[in-house]
């Protein structure tokens, strides 16, 4: 028997599909004349900003773009990067950040992976873009775009500039919802852990969910001010170009991190948030005091990629800021976990509180699940801070899956839950803390390094018989990649050369910092001991390796 609960129907007058696309619309209604976007000099308001992405879509589609069809761009945080965050999807199409940071020969393989149509470059990074599109036979559209706060000399290599184009597009360009808020709105692509790096793809629903998930975690106030330190090719700036949108807030852009220039900002604005890698948090608290613009306002903080050390909680306090330390990957949208603090912490000492917020927490506000399993049993462990398992997510901020691999999908997501790769355990009062990272990523500056994407160049040189590669402590990047090496009979090499050799063949954030010509150490079966050779690591970082 149907219950008459059950004989309710699903109409569009009670249903329709999430996107964070709704928040533009909202904020152009609601907020019209307010500042969406500030760059330098240049204010753009709620009304210009969804006037222009409506052109940038129109066009998008004037060029034949559709559904599903792949728009890079390689920008850094300027006004048209987060423009594309709405316009690409309006035109029904998929947005892929690159990492502005890579090489070329990286690039190359994303641009054809993702099968990408249009490519839009900013003149920092055209000669990269030239290097990679070398490398590949793909019909491209280049679009350049300018921008008046980049002092460089680049030539163009566009077929026409990224203004002169949005000209030319219709500002009242209908648009439409997607017909599923499953359809995919952007890739992002990983750091390559095993082998080539995998897409990432989220839909509409996941950004929509998480936008708003970041505001709650945040304890974001109406029409906020926010610093975009945080790269928005680092999983779409972890949502946050729609979280503003959703909040009616501006956006305040930053080309470069630039430690004075982000006081001045803060001060200017009055900044409420700011996000980052610890090394950014760094950078601040060791800025001489003659650049340091005075602010008399509270800003908030979130820090991903390692958790914030004692004295930076310390340091960043004493300048007026307040440190979350929130967690997640790729493929769950960024921020997917926080350390949710409790009443008390704050009257601990400091190092009890870099203890309690050095863990990753407990879930987002908007995310389903996430729990510390047994791998082989898919069971919880025990909240005793000692039995080691697997931190797994599951809810409607995870991906979509990997772009043209079933395998690694299927694989990721066994047993009904999102598997992380990162071993930790549960504590007494539920929050997770990682203890290792079972996929040898080196987080340096908030990028993360595949350790074995290392290897492979190292063991590429002539004079390198065995290579292994870990992270090593650094006061600045929080971890760089220490390479120890033996040579093979008879062959000579420096630890200067093999560095020379690294960067021939890596983006420079990848090219180890310390390399050790020594005797590795071995199980009986041949495998390297990188556990051994991490304490080595430290030691040297600490000044007393030998």
């Amino acid at each position: 028997m149907v219950s008459p609960y059950d004989e309710l129907p699903r109409t569009p007058a009670n249903f329709v599909a999430l996107s964070p696309l709704r928040y533009l619309e909202r904020a152009a209604y609601i907020y019209p004349d307010q500042d969406a976007i500030i760059h330098g000099s240049r204010h753009i308001s709620w009304r210009q900003t969804y006037q222009r992405c409506r052109q940038f879509a129109h066009q998008l589609q004037q060029l034949g773009i559709k559904k599903n069809d792949t728009v890079s761009v390689l920008l850094p945080n300027i006004p048209a990067m987060v423009e594309a965050h709405f316009a690409v999807p309006m035109a029904g199409a998929v947005l892929n950040t690159l990492n502005t940071r890579l090489d070329a020969k990286t690039i190359a393989f994303m641009l054809e992976h993702a099968e990408t149509k249009v490519l839009l470059v900013d003149p920092e990074f055209t000669a990269v873009a030239q290097e990679a599109l070398a490398l590949i036979d793909q019909e491209i559209y280049i679009i350049d775009v300018a921008d008046a706060e980049y002092d460089g000399v680049s030539a163009a290599i566009g077929q026409i500039e990224y203004e002169d184009w949005l000209a030319q597009g219709d500002d009242q360009f209908e648009w439409s919802l997607p017909g599923d808020e499953w359809d995919a709105i952007s890739l992002s692509y990983t750091s390559g852990t095993t082998g080539n790096p995998k897409g990432v793809v989220y839909h509409h629903r996941g950004a929509y969910i998480n936008a708003a998930s970041n505001i709650i975690a945040c304890g974001m106030k109406p029409r906020a001010m926010y610093l975009w330190t945080l790269p928005l090719f680092h999983c779409n700036g972890w949502c946050f170009a729609w979280t503003m949108a959703a909040n009616g807030g501006t956006n305040i852009c930053l080309r470069k991190i630039d430690p004075e220039l982000i006081f001045k900002l803060i001060a200017a604005h009055k900044v409420d948030y700011f996000c980052g890698a610890p090394i950014v948090l760094s950078m601040l608290i060791n800025t001489p005091e003659e650049q340091k613009t005075q602010f008399d306002h509270r800003v908030e903080v979130m820090v991903a990629g390692a958790a914030p050390p004692a004295a930076i909680i310390e340091g960043m306090r004493n300048i007026g800021i307040n440190v979350t330390h929130v967690y997640g990957l790729t493929e769950t949208y960024g921020p997917s976990a926080l350390c949710a603090s409790q009443a008390g912490w704050s009257e601990l000492s400091i190092q009890e509180q870099a203890q309690l917020h050095s863990r990753q927490g407990v879930p987002y506000p908007l995310q389903d699940g996430m729990k510390v399993l047994d791998p082989e049993t898919m069971l919880p462990v025990k909240n005793d801070g000692q039995t080691m398992g697997e931190i797994m997510f599951r809810g409607n901020i995870v991906m979509k899956g990997y772009l043209k691999n079933p395998e690694a999908t299927a694989e990721a997501f066994a047993g009904g839950w999102f598997h992380t790769g990162d071993l930790a355990v549960c504590q007494p009062d539920g929050y997770a803390k990682i203890t290792d990272r079972s996929k040898d990523v080196i987080i340096s500056g908030g990028e993360n390094i595949s350790s074995l994407e290392v290897e492979e160049v190292l063991y590429q040189h002539p004079a390198v018989m065995t290579a292994a590669v870990v992270a090593k402590p650094d006061p600045r990047w929080q971890e760089v990649p220490c390479a120890f090496i033996e040579l093979k009979a008879g062959k000579q090499a420096t630890p200067e050369e093999i560095i020379e050799f690294c960067k021939q063949h890596l983006a420079r954030f990848k090219v180890p910092k310390d390399v050790v010509i020594t005797e590795i150490p071995k199980t009986s079966t041949g495998k390297l001991q990188k556990f051994v050779l991490r304490d080595w690591a430290k030691e040297r970082s600490a000044g007393e390796f030998s």
